[in-house]
């Protein structure tokens, strides 16, 4: 444990001796100069259309679509997966999951995380002379080096991995519904096999556990606060900045905030989406009060979201995967179909990305990295391949053009994790293969391979629910170019530096605080003073 503690302590000291795991968070006064600030909302099993700007019927989203008339709107943006740690690996790293090993979420009890080989965006930002924030949900490891302490973030507030993977006292919505942490001498064991009572859920300020179980019913406004204030001594510190927000909405379980009565008529999810809706206006009206003319903010979503919720779940608008639905099963989050991975997307900067404007570019979560590191002036890292694009021409030059081709991992529902069987070649997209995921009446789709591949035209068929016909000349036209394009990348990626990401199992790193209590809970300690005031002294 000696090499851990030292890595523990040499982390923290940066920026003219401040030791930020350890102690409050504080700053040198260097030049920025201009280099810009970057602000990265990243919503959870948002669908895309829960975004009142994409979808009229959606009324929760003022802020949002506030944002959206004063700066650039996405409508074919997509997540780089359609489940959690792939996709929040793929932003950090700009590669797919076959590149940097995370090709499906990790447990409550992993060993490993984001292989430590790959380079995030953070350190690529420290290396430039940023200085880093993440706040909120984490899910790329949580043990040893791959805390985000140890992944390039000076600072870190949040869960280690998605809000359902720990019992609560305050549990939220859920279906089905899981129970409380339980108390006293005996764990209570939830028949759910989808609850996790055993052991409650921690909240992290750096390395120390300040919260356990969390309090969900106000973690929203705890992320408010820290990411306000974050901005503000960033801010004032003279440094650029990056802050990376893993929202927990609008995964489950959903807060079981004090409802109005407008919201109550909207039901849970409704005001889960006013919640989020509320923390995103606060971090951008800080934004607009501190650095308005210097930073870049950008809005998106991990995936689509998770039908088999019912209720709970969003709207994936008018991506409704038809072909899917008759065949039985859910084609939102961890399938291939667009609701699955086309998610929310704004960009805004004022000054610089123009106001009100619909692009339909092909995007993806992919290209945050490859963009911000060329606006910040830094370089990419040399020894690898990446799968994102600089937007900047889209973003700034008016460009409508985007990716040709864009894939999407299997995610969960059919097939191998990360494999990549459906592909998007301009207005077409090919499935080689379909099925596996839950829909809210419970039946699961068959699991089907397809070769040839399933192909729609997305311009004619937003809803995927007619394949073209394998004997019609569209479709012979379109056929050998997917496979060209599939074997090209496949072929590249073997060429290229991947990495393996551990999944191991072991018990013994679950986040605990007090092991001798049930389920590890511990009273809340003092959370450590955000002030930048004072100095750590050589």
């Amino acid at each position: 444990m000696g090499w851990l503690f030292l890595k523990v302590l040499l982390v923290g000291v940066s920026f003219s001796g401040c030791l930020y795991p350890l102690v409050d968070f504080c700053f040198s006064g260097e030049t920025r100069g201009q280099k810009p600030n970057f602000v990265i909302i990243l919503a959870d099993d948002m669908g895309w259309g829960d975004l009142g700007a994409n979808w009229a019927e959606t009324k929760d989203t003022v802020n949002l679509d506030k944002m959206a008339a004063e700066g650039m709107r996405f409508v074919d943006f997509h997540a780089a997966a359609s489940t959690c740690s792939p996709s929040r690996a793929s932003l950090l790293t700009g590669r797919l999951g076959l590149r940097h090993g995370v090709t499906h979420n990790f447990a409550v009890t992993s060993v490993g995380g984001l292989p430590l080989n790959e380079t995030t965006l953070a350190e690529v930002l420290q290396q430039a002379g940023y200085v880093t924030a993440m706040i909120g949900k984490w899910h790329l490891g949580h043990h040893g080096s791959y805390h985000p302490n140890f992944r390039g973030f000076d600072y870190y507030f949040g869960i280690p991995y998605s809000h359902d993977m720990g019992c609560t006292d305050t549990p939220g919505y859920n279906h089905p519904p899981c129970l409380a942490c339980p108390r006293g001498d005996r764990p209570l064991r939830n028949l759910e096999r989808d609850c996790y009572n055993d052991v409650a859920l921690p909240l992290y300020e750096n390395l120390n556990i300040v919260e356990q179980p969390v309090n969900l019913s106000s973690l929203a406004q705890k992320y408010a606060e820290k990411a306000t204030q974050f901005i503000q001594h960033a801010s004032a510190s003279g440094r650029p900045f990056l802050l990376y927000v893993g929202l927990a909405h609008m995964h489950v379980p959903l807060s079981r905030t004090q409802l109005s009565a407008d919201a109550q008529a909207q039901g849970p999810y409704g005001a889960g989406l006013r919640e989020m809706d509320s923390l995103v206006g606060q971090i951008k009206g800080k934004v607009d009060h501190t650095a308005k003319e210097n930073t870049f903010l950008w809005f998106t979503g991990d995936n689509g979201p998770w039908a088999q919720k019912c209720e709970l779940a969003g709207s994936v608008g008018p991506f409704t995967g038809s072909w899917q639905s008759h065949q039985g099963g859910s084609p939102a989050k961890q399938t291939t179909w667009e609701g699955g991975h086309r998610v929310p997307a704004l960009a805004y900067w004022p000054g610089r990305v123009p106001i009100n404007v619909t692009s339909t570019a092909l995007l993806s979560v992919l290209d945050i990295f490859p963009t911000v590191v060329a606006l910040a002036g830094a370089s990419l890292p040399r020894d690898r391949h990446f799968d994102g694009l600089d937007a900047s021409e889209v973003l700034f030059g008016g460009s409508k053009t985007g990716h040709r081709v864009l894939l999407h991992p299997n995610s969960g529902a059919a097939g191998e994790y990360g494999a990549l069987q459906t592909i998007r070649l301009e207005r077409y997209k090919a499935f080689y293969t379909t099925g596996g995921a839950k829909a809210c009446d419970g039946s699961i789709g068959p699991e089907q391979h397809h070769d040839p591949p399933l192909i729609f035209n997305l311009e004619d068929d937003i809803a995927e629910g007619v394949p073209l016909e394998r004997g019609s000349a569209e479709y012979q036209r379109i056929l050998p170019k997917v496979r060209e394009v599939l074997a090209d990348i496949l072929q590249d990626i073997t060429a290229d530096n991947i990495s393996r990401a551990d999944y191991t199992q072991d018990p013994s790193v679950i986040p605990c605080c007090n092991p001798h209590q049930t389920a590890c809970r511990c009273q809340t300690t003092q959370q450590t003073d955000f002030s930048m005031s004072r100095k750590i002294q050589k």
